[in-house]
């Protein structure tokens, strides 16, 4: 299909010379002589793009511009004038004009003005598929009662500027809630910048969240942004709040209450408009009471709290999860989507999940991979989520159905690795250390790079 044009004009010559070169251009035209005409056509037709006349009997071009955009809004209008003055097309294209093209017209610039402003219509809606995209991508799945609850509390929240504490367990979605909390919110059209604060010690809390200039330390052989001037106007996302020590907790409460900061090293005051959400595991207030977390930081962060539940509070929403999970790992791997028995969905609701719904994902991702059927069957799920598969780690056949004992030593292996990982929320660090071998070992034998 070819792109329709709808050109709206009183100069009857204008609307015959404009049709015919377009037309041999190979657009689609339609006409209007003036603007009320010519909304009408909109309403009816829903051109791609509209070529307005600003000076016109009746309604004038300008207050057209008003009623498409008002009811239009993704239309692009490009404004034609054969008395243009900068005042004027400075407040057309605060309305929303995409361009503005003076009498007598230069066909040149008429058909590179269309193109800009098809590409441009053609990038936006390229950029709301993808948004939408991304929201189901870091929608919470589930229907259960608290998680309903949860999306509400989300849409609700979204939209303001208040700050969020998130409280769960490992492994239960707090990054993907504080995610949807920023695609829906007003700063989704610039960064979430996350910092993970379990791994910023005290001496350097201010060279990640200010930046530094180059020679501002030892180390420092380049200037560098800091996570704060990364997101400015978007969201700043501290996971895991609650690691923090004492030390940097104060510093971090100083940057957080001062709207104005200098990079380390630098003498530029720089300001940041951020929306923070912060993220822990633990109970803050248990903190407090024990000295380990300060009472004015806590304050400050929990402006808006959220709870998300474990995945053995809201059981019912596995069915969900697992589904959009197979989904994922199908489109992930490039391979046919499988399907999962109720009898093995009943399994997996009746397994407790320590490691919450980052070891329910690991697990289908899993079973996806490793079961050559299409259909997962109830006899798949290994121990110990399954109690009649014990001694069978991976659910696709037991061990002892295989010849060769390197073979089996091979599938024990990597099922044990994959295990304790999910025990240990997927820390390779933590796991390697507790089962007595190096972080590449781990790498190595999962594949991970």
């Amino acid at each position: 299909m070819f792109p329709l044009i709808l050109i709206i004009d009183d100069e009857a010559s204008i609307l015959k010379s404009l049709s015919g070169i377009l037309s041999d251009e190979g657009f689609e035209i339609i006409t209007a002589s003036n603007g009320y005409e010519g909304l009408k056509i909109l309403e009816a037709a829903s051109p791609d793009l509209v070529l307005l006349d600003i000076w016109m009997p009746g309604i004038d071009g300008i207050d057209t511009l008003k009623e498409i955009k008002k009811s239009f809004p993704a239309t692009q209008v490009i404004m034609i004038t054969g008395h243009g003055t900068f005042e004027t097309a400075v407040n057309a294209t605060k309305i929303g004009a995409f361009d503005f093209i003076e009498k007598p017209l230069s066909i040149d610039k008429v058909i590179v003005a269309i193109n800009n402003a098809l590409n441009f219509r053609r990038l936006e809606e390229e950029n709301r598929y993808l948004r939408k995209k991304t929201i189901e991508k870091n929608s919470i799945s589930g229907s259960s009662k608290t998680i309903a609850a949860l999306r509400q509390q989300i849409g609700i929240t979204a939209p303001t500027d208040a700050w969020v504490l998130i409280s769960g367990e490992n492994g239960t979605g707090k990054e993907m809630v504080a995610r949807m909390i920023h695609q829906f919110s007003t700063r989704s059209g610039y960064p979430l910048i996350d910092v993970n604060c379990a791994a910023i010690s005290d001496d350097l809390i201010e060279s990640e969240l200010l930046g530094h200039e180059k020679g501002a330390f030892t180390k420092a052989t380049a200037k560098k942004k800091g996570k704060l001037e990364l997101a400015h106007q978007g969201t700043l996302f501290l996971d895991e709040v609650g690691d923090l020590g004492l030390k940097t907790q104060a510093t971090l409460l100083r940057i957080l209450q001062e709207k104005q900061f200098q990079r380390v090293g630098g003498s530029r005051t720089l300001t940041a408009d951020v929306r923070i959400i912060a993220s822990t595991n633990k109970n803050l207030q248990e903190e407090i009471l024990a000295g380990r977390f300060r009472e004015d930081l806590y304050y400050r962060l929990n402006v808006v709290p959220m709870i998300v539940p474990p995945l053995r509070e809201r059981r019912e929403d596995i069915p969900d999860l697992a589904k959009t999970f197979l989904e994922h790992t199908a489109e992930k791997e490039r391979m046919p989507l499988k399907k999962i028995t109720p009898e093995a969905l009943q399994i997996l609701q009746n397994a407790e999940w320590p490691g919450n719904v980052r070891e329910l994902k690991n697990l289908i991702e899993r079973l996806a991979i490793l079961v050559q059927e299409n259909t997962i069957q109830a006899d798949a799920i290994p121990a110990p989520y399954n109690p009649g598969q014990q001694g069978h780690p991976s659910g696709e056949s037991s061990l002892f159905g295989i010849r060769r004992l390197s073979a089996a030593l091979e599938k024990f292996e990597k099922e044990f690795i994959n295990r304790k990982l999910d025990e240990n929320n997927q820390d390779v660090a933590k796991t390697a250390k507790l089962i007595g071998v190096d972080k590449a070992y781990i790498k190595k034998k999962i594949g991970m790079k």
